[in-house]
């Protein structure tokens, strides 16, 4: 099961894009220990769209 939900990272990426704070600021707030890893929901999201914060499963 993937750590954080595609409602959760959609949530965080929502938050960043209505300018609610930055990768530091939101990492703290939701809880998530790293920021790079908003910051790279963030630009998935920008690249690849919605499809991007849900998990890809490996066969």
């Amino acid at each position: 099961m993937a750590k954080y939900s595609y409602e959760f990272k959609k949530k965080v990426v929502n938050a960043y894009l209505n300018g609610e704070g930055g990768y530091d600021y939101l990492a703290k707030l939701y809880g998530i220990p790293d920021s790079t890893k908003v910051k790279l929901w963030v630009d998935n999201y920008k690249s690849f769209g919605d499809d991007s914060l849900r998990r890809s499963r490996k066969s």
